[in-house]
């Protein structure tokens, strides 16, 4: 187990033990934040536990020509029951998603330390929201960390049937338009999988991470 002092240095993900688990310790300063990211390291640990960081072996990404757009989705997003926002209301996204109840989870990985951390990155620009509103309401959305040609989907939320799955779609399309490469998200869960995310070996996402 590699702990990390207040040098910003990360060991070399290849240490990383087969869940992933790579390092424990340090903060959540955005320097350190930031860095994580670019080496393909995440934070993610429980409130009243230290900082754990990983970097999993496969990866689960998007690339945009895979993305899954199914005939019911293409009908609601056609039928504009939803309006689509991007980073108008950072906060409300990741408060919701903190505070969403998930099946199989007792509580959430997102602690009110790592809301202040991101909250700080999104006045810096690196961390960005996509918000849905349906009524004036905020009702789904996703937010993550944007390096500049791939974006590090941390986590989603949806209050009404579909939501999260509009708010994954419009930012889909909005960086493959803008030429991102790929939309990290991190481990596997079948959700993801029906959206067109597929797994890739970490050697392969982080050489597109530093290309």
């Amino acid at each position: 187990m590699h702990y990390l002092t207040k040098d910003l240095v990360f060991p070399p993900v290849s240490k990383a033990n087969e869940d992933g688990f790579l390092a424990i310790g340090g903060d959540l300063s955005p320097e350190r934040l930031v860095l994580a990211y670019k080496s393909g390291i995440f934070p993610w640990f429980e409130e009243g536990d230290p900082i754990l960081w990983w970097s999993p072996n496969p990866r689960m990404v998007l690339f945009f020509e895979d993305l899954v757009v199914s005939k019911s989705m293409r009908n609601i997003l056609n039928r504009d029951l939803f309006k689509v926002t991007f980073n108008h209301d950072f906060r409300g996204v990741i408060s919701n998603c903190q505070k969403i109840k998930r099946e199989g989870q007792q509580g959430t990985w997102i602690t009110n330390e790592m809301i202040q951390a991101y909250c700080k990155l999104n006045e810096l620009g690196v961390a960005k929201s996509v918000e849905v509103w349906q009524d004036d309401q905020l009702v789904g959305g996703l937010y993550g960390v944007d390096l500049g040609t791939v974006f590090c989907g941390e986590s989603m939320f949806s209050k009404v049937t579909n939501a999260s799955k509009v708010a994954f779609i419009h930012w889909s399309r909005y960086l493959e338009e803008n030429n991102y490469k790929l939309m990290d998200c991190q481990i596997y869960n079948p959700h993801l999988e029906s959206l067109g995310c597929r797994e890739i070996t970490r050697d392969h996402f982080i050489e597109i991470l530093k290309s």
